[in-house]
């Protein structure tokens, strides 16, 4: 018997050197299409709207509740017990609690004397009040720098101590909680934490503290952060519109309703004995913050947000330093989800109603569903959905649920509804790299404990504006800012093409005119994926 010779089973068409290969990828996708992509994108579609409709009735269940807040909702200084410490004479400042502030550092060249001036000029008695400033610093010019300005304010009498590791074991929360070890500290109830460049008020502790002190039950005082360079350019507007929505709503209506929000790390104070009963400090996580607060709350203490004391505080004026922080941020909770979920579940010190406001509406919706649903729904599915016309999206699922999400996202920042459009593409673009690191944290995957510092400028983009001004050599350091960046972002150049080849197909065979906003999206990928987002794209 002759040997049968195998024969792979592939239509003819496909044979022959002289076909074309541009015939033969249409073949293919003809074949596949019916059976496999239709199917599939179908239920991307399916999938990606229920996730719209679940971060939509979270968005308007927040704006009711912000409202039914802001019109019979009572202030907190008239929910809890609340009297201002007064100065006594006779008693001299005994009535005052000791307070602990730590200032947690890392090379902060251009911000460290604002921070330690702020915290020595709070009017807090002297003998009742600690300055901690926690040293990570790793260029020793730096550390010579900060610790000569803490010398100086010693030598005018403020209780104010440097204090270095060894090693940057933990990061901020290995120095926070190495800080707290300190034999000084026992006489402490209260310990405020700010990061390098938040600079608070003189008052910020007399308006705090009284919350603690009459209220046995709260461990945390949030206050609000103000940006010092909102209007510095375009990209920290974007940032101020975002994290106003944070501040003016999800913390106030968590603060109002469950007694429960995520602690931002820093302009905030903490009850000493609730962090010693949390378990103190855990470096498992970037968000050492949100992981103390959420064991916190576990079991059984209040946290109260204060809307109207606020601090000030600097946004990232680059956009290498923004990506950085927002994949801390983006991937520290998803983590921090993937490890918590059912302890919290578990627990049983807290209302049922509590945990479900945790799991789902914290952390699943903000936190998860928020950051995939922009990324796949807007710049994967729906263009997609653009080369397989057999997939219909809803036009209220494209259109109507997003501008109402879009909407309710602007209540916390009127002054830059002109923007709100931009707004969208960049949140959009950032929406992919917010969906990488938070699904680098629920698999905890290589970069889940990354750890970059967010770079702080200070007054020094402004030195550097006043010496352009007066044509004298700005440093250094600060002209390298406006230079071309070291390296272009691939991955948004890579989906930037991607829609534009979706936009002209849409263009030439298209029937829902999605291209204007495949063409507006792929401009804003393409100029982030060149790095052009930053300081040198001035605010409007």
């Amino acid at each position: 018997m002759d040997q049968i010779s195998p024969k792979i089973l592939i239509p003819e068409s496909f044979q022959g050197n002289g076909y074309d290969i541009t015939g033969q990828i249409g073949l293919i996708w003809e074949l596949i299409k019916a059976p496999l992509i239709v199917p599939l994108l179908r239920l991307g579609v399916y999938i990606c709207l229920a996730m719209s409709l679940m971060l939509f009735m979270e968005r308007l269940y927040m704006g009711i509740v912000i409202i039914l807040v802001k019109m019979f909702w009572k202030k907190p200084e008239k929910r809890y017990k609340f009297e201002l410490i007064q100065d006594d004479v006779e008693a001299g400042s005994s009535n005052f609690p000791v307070v602990l502030i730590q200032i947690p550092m890392y090379n902060e060249r251009e911000v460290y004397k604002l921070s330690i001036g702020a915290a020595c000029g709070l009017s807090w008695p002297a003998d009742r009040l600690v300055i901690q400033v926690l040293d990570d610093s790793t260029d020793p010019t730096v550390k010579q720098m900060v610790e000569q300005e803490c010398q100086r304010w010693a030598s005018k009498g403020i209780n104010i101590v440097y204090q270095i590791r060894e090693t940057r074991g933990g990061y901020k929360a290995g120095a926070l909680k190495e800080g707290l070890k300190r034999s000084y500290v026992k006489h402490c109830e209260y310990v405020a934490i700010l990061d390098a460049d938040f600079q608070p008020e003189p008052d910020f502790l007399r308006r705090s503290i009284p919350f603690l002190v009459h209220n046995p039950d709260i461990a945390l005082v949030q206050a609000r952060w103000r940006f010092v360079n909102a209007d510095e350019c375009l990209l920290t507007r974007m940032q101020e519109m975002s994290l106003d929505y944070h501040f003016t709503v999800e913390q106030e209506v968590g603060s109002a309703t469950h007694a429960f929000f995520g602690f931002n790390g820093t302009a905030g104070i903490w009850r000493i004995a609730s962090i010693n009963e949390a378990g103190g400090w855990k470096d498992r996580t970037t968000v050492e913050d949100m992981d103390l607060a959420v064991r916190a709350s576990l079991r059984g203490w209040k946290f109260v947000y204060l809307g109207d004391l606020q601090v000030k505080s600097e946004l990232p004026s680059t956009f290498r330093a923004f990506r950085f922080q927002q994949h801390r941020w983006s991937c520290g909770p998803a983590n921090l989800f993937r490890k918590m979920v059912m302890e919290i579940v578990k627990n049983k010190k807290v209302k049922f109603w509590k945990k479900v406001y945790v799991i789902y509406s914290f952390f699943f919706v903000r936190k998860i569903i928020a950051h995939m649903v922009t990324f796949f729904f807007y710049c994967v599915v729906l263009p997609l959905t653009i080369l397989v016309p057999e997939v219909h999206v809803p036009i209220w699922g494209a259109v109507y649920i997003p501008s109402i999400i879009t909407i309710l996202n602007s209540v916390g920042t009127p002054r830059s509804i002109h923007l709100l459009f931009y707004w969208i593409l960049f949140e959009n673009v950032m929406s992919l790299h917010r969906t990488k690191a938070t699904l680098i944290g629920l698999l905890e995957a290589g970069r889940a404990n990354e750890w970059v510092v967010t770079e702080k400028l200070g007054d020094a983009l402004k030195k550097a504006e006043a010496a352009k001004k007066a044509n004298t050599k700005s440093p250094k350091r600060i002209t390298r800012l406006f230079k071309l960046p070291d390296r272009l972002n691939t991955l948004e150049l890579g989906f930037g093409a991607f829609l534009f080849c979706c936009g002209c197909y849409d263009f030439v065979h298209g029937k829902n005119n999605y291209f204007v906003y495949l063409f507006l999206q792929t401009v804003t990928f393409l100029i982030t994926g060149f790095g052009y987002v930053g300081t040198i794209i001035p605010s409007y």
